[in-house]
């Protein structure tokens, strides 16, 4: 009823009328970017808010863009049907990752079995770090203890222990939800896409088609070239731990390589790892030395040549954008948020760059 009226209204208003209430829809140049940042702000509460259901349908959305090609693959060439080709899929990037995390889980094995060298050795280092500090700083042995002992509450511990049981909860259930969204998104595709071109008027389609094609391509150019920037991280440590002699340096340079996908934060856990598993050896300060000069060396060529060359190329972003971008999205989402950060800057901007052209059609 509401519709026919308004269509009854349409034949009482002259073509002059409408375009005067168009102009009346002219907002000026602040009044549009009040309601450009409440919205940009409105998208990001909603994101804080709902990230334990967004989280992992983002991450599902990103792997399945990566996996597309090879569902399509199948499809076209081996001549699967689009279940059995989407499941296929999925069925061997979840394979890769098992493997992948089964060759860690193995290595940590082993280095647990030098746990007691590594007790040993933490002890030393923090003896030398008491006298250290008794010496130059004048404090004490028992100010030290009891700082430490404040630090490490028992309430403190049991805050700790439960948000790191809820944090492992999290990250299972995740792991368990991400392979079903990517089958989902890849196994109805052509379902969202059409849901998507029917929310657009029919004149604007042509330019949505452009940003999902160039959005999709962006996304998937700048997850291969963080496996490319990966493997060779991780090679590249390997060999230059090798060098200097520390134990486990091939699961040592696998994880560098696999932390170094979180921007400018992950290398800096990767560094404190592999000093820690330094003291599988001899408690020598000198391999400590040798492990910061391999960080900094990889951290130097991956910085100057591989990020440019290899992963910066594939979405054009600058710099700031990024580490403002990666920041925002640790704050909203944690370790997955500077994850997301990067491709979904990516998108907007592929969508902010040709906003201007819908004026055009």
């Amino acid at each position: 009823k509401i519709l026919l009226q308004i269509n009854k209204l349409r034949l009482y208003i002259s073509p002059s009328k409408l375009s005067d209430m168009k102009k009346v829809y002219a907002f000026p140049f602040y009044v549009k970017l009040a309601i450009i940042l409440f919205t940009l702000m409105a998208l990001i509460a909603i994101m804080y808010v709902g990230q334990d259901v967004l989280a992992p349908i983002l991450m599902a959305l990103v792997f399945a863009i990566l996996m597309e090609p090879v569902s399509a693959f199948l499809k076209k060439k081996v001549k699967f049907s689009n279940a059995f080709a989407t499941a296929t899929a999925t069925f061997l990037f979840v394979s890769l990752i098992v493997v992948l995390f089964y060759f860690i889980s193995l290595q940590f094995v082993g280095m647990a079995e030098d746990w007691d060298k590594i007790q040993s050795n933490v002890t030393k280092y923090y003896t030398n770090l008491q006298q250290y500090l008794e010496s130059s700083l004048s404090i004490s042995k028992e100010q030290q203890k009891q700082a430490i002992s404040e630090a490490t509450s028992a309430s403190t511990g049991k805050e700790v222990a439960g948000a790191t049981l809820t944090s492992i909860t999290d990250s299972l259930l995740d792991l368990i939800l991400i392979p079903i969204y990517m089958f989902l998104i890849l196994l109805y595709k052509n379902h969202f896409i059409k849901f998507l071109r029917d929310l657009v008027p029919e004149k604007h389609r042509t330019l949505l088609n452009d940003i999902l094609h160039n959005g999709k391509i962006s996304v998937r150019s700048y997850i291969v070239g963080l496996l490319i920037e990966m493997v060779i991280v991780s090679v590249l440590t390997t060999i230059g731990l090798m060098i200097i002699g520390v134990k486990y340096a091939i699961l040592l340079g696998v994880i560098t390589g696999l932390l170094n996908l979180i921007p400018y934060i992950g290398i800096v856990f990767a560094g404190i790892l592999t000093v820690f598993a330094s003291l599988t050896g001899d408690s020598d300060g000198t391999v400590i030395l040798g492990i910061l000069i391999v960080n900094i060396v990889v951290q130097f060529i991956d910085n100057n040549i591989l990020v440019p060359m290899v992963v910066s190329s594939k979405v054009e972003i600058n710099s700031i954008a990024s580490i403002v971008g990666i920041i925002i999205g640790g704050m909203i989402g944690g370790i997955t948020g500077m994850f997301l950060a990067i491709p979904i800057i990516a998108i907007l901007k592929i969508i902010f760059d040709r906003i201007s052209l819908i004026n055009s059609y």
